[in-house]
């Protein structure tokens, strides 16, 4: 059995871990918001056409908060037209995804809904085809009490009481060829420095987050985040990353691997933040937004094919990947990176929350289920608050087709309020068990609660509407009392200690 070990401090702290890590994405793209969690007429809609049984997945995921409307969908979206009576409601061409949104739902629905979920509004602003004064006017329509023209309409169309949105992005992806209203970083970053500068004069307390390059291998990154934040530094307050995994060549080890390059990129980024700190002479510090972060890439061709056979429809069944328990695996290890670097980052977004790349599916007058991925998150969310500590991990190492010094066991741990430690690890040997010893040399005495593993001897298997439980995770009988934990071959795992 192949041997590791974990060492803790409780002294020896990353950061306090602010909650909206374990954050989600709605899009108007695909089936996320029609027939996903809003679809009048299902046996389990409410009264305002929402999916009870979405509603109920969501809420066991913790999700703080919600990134609303896009994604490339927002650089060509009017808020305008998602306001007042449904009835009056325009049907748009949305040329991000080449279908038609019907726009029955709009910010006041979702609104309504985030109250539902137990979650707060992230929202993106149209820096593409529109521009400061647009981004000006939501913040007022949604933030301000009353008394002016756009938050008097709000209040005409039902809405009292402010939204009290607290974070807002500005734009998408700006780099991005298929971006409407592609900019270079230059223009992207005047353009984003007045509308959070208009936005915060109309609110004081919000947060701006500003766009990052839209990939790590994109031509224009390091230098986009450079000159970009060179023009609006002392407006914005993180720098948004997206990352996305595959595993296109069925090679499993180097797909685990992966984590290390979402590490890479999240030092690479601060540290060019830190650059343009350094060269304003500034006392202020932007951290992170990782506002896109998932695996992808099972639905690649098919949605290909629909496009092509739907052109311009509504709800299409777009970027449906289903989930195996190697892409489980991987959004732990992704997890167990984002705590790793809670010192820098403060949001993350899973892309996304239903259908579309999502750890909720829905079958439309159907079922709802959860697919494989939700599970890291659902546990990570519960029980990774608290403060994100420093884990000196001695593993074994293995190199790969892309990757060299691979660690057999990745692992991050958090302490809550009570100096509980919770242990998120993952053995990413496929084939032998991991004997973990932890030195808690500061702790004194603990007990362990329980130990929960997600594993599948099948790293294929997925999670259907008529099996659902195929992976699930179980609890193993297992006490820590100075012996090593056992991590089976290919798992997530959760320990969870107490002080005696």
């Amino acid at each position: 059995m192949r041997k590791a070990k974990l060492i803790l401090d409780k002294d020896y702290v990353i950061s306090p871990i602010d909650k909206r890590i374990y954050g989600n994405f709605v899009e108007h793209l695909g089936r996320c918001v029609y027939t996903g969690i809003y679809e009048p007429g299902h046996p389990q809609a409410d009264a305002e056409g929402f999916r009870k049984d979405v509603l109920e997945l969501v809420k066991r995921l913790n999700v703080p908060i919600v990134r609303y409307p896009g994604g490339n969908y927002v650089s060509g979206f009017r808020w305008e037209d998602a306001i007042g009576p449904k009835e009056k409601r325009p049907k748009r061409l949305d040329l991000a995804w080449k279908t038609t949104e019907p726009n029955e739902v709009g910010i006041h629905e979702f609104a309504s809904w985030a109250k539902k979920a137990n979650t707060s509004i992230m929202y993106s602003v149209n820096l593409g085809t529109r521009g400061p004064a647009d981004a000006q006017h939501i913040v007022e329509y949604a933030n301000h009490k009353g008394g002016s023209d756009w938050s008097d309409l709000r209040i005409k169309n039902g809405a009292k009481d402010p939204f009290d949105i607290k974070l807002w992005c500005l734009g998408n992806e700006m780099d991005g060829p298929w971006q409407m209203g592609q900019k270079t970083a230059y223009e992207y970053g005047r353009i984003a420095n007045e509308a959070a500068k208009m936005m915060k004069w109309t609110d004081d307390s919000i947060e701006t987050v500003a766009c990052g390059s839209s990939s790590f291998q994109m031509p224009t990154f390091g230098e986009w985040e450079y000159t970009m934040l060179n023009e609006c530094y002392d407006n914005v307050d993180y720098v948004s990353l997206h990352r996305y995994y595959g595993n296109p060549h069925n090679d499993t080890p180097d797909f685990l691997a992966s984590s290390m390059d979402l590490d890479a990129f999240i030092r690479t980024v601060a540290a060019i933040c830190d650059a343009v700190k350094g060269r304003k002479h500034s006392k202020k510090q932007v951290n992170l937004s990782l506002d896109e972060w998932n695996v992808w890439y099972h639905s690649h061709q098919q949605d290909q094919d629909l496009h092509q056979r739907e052109p311009w429809g509504t709800a299409l069944p777009l970027l449906e990947d289903v989930y195996n328990f190697e892409d489980a695996l991987l959004v732990g290890l992704m997890l167990i990176t984002i705590l790793k670097n809670a010192d820098r980052v403060k949001v993350a977004c899973m892309a996304q929350l239903v259908n579309v790349i999502a750890p909720i599916m829905t079958r439309p007058g159907g079922g709802a289920w959860a697919q494989t991925i939700y599970w890291p998150l659902m546990q990570a969310s519960t029980l990774g608050r608290g403060r994100s500590l420093l884990p000196q991990i001695t593993s074994e190492k293995f190199d790969t087709k892309h990757y060299a010094d691979v660690p057999v066991v990745d692992a991050a741990a958090v302490m809550d309020d009570d100096g509980n430690v919770t242990i998120f690890a993952v053995n990413r040997d496929l084939m032998e068990d991991v004997e973990l010893t932890c030195d808690l040399r500061s702790f004194g005495s603990f007990r362990q609660i329980n130990h929960s593993v997600l594993h599948h001897d099948d790293v294929k298997a997925t999670n259907t509407e008529d099996h659902p439980d195929t992976v699930l995770p179980h609890e193993i009988p297992a006490k820590l009392d100075g012996n090593p934990l056992v991590l089976p071959a290919a798992s997530w795992n959760v320990i969870r200690l107490t002080r005696e």
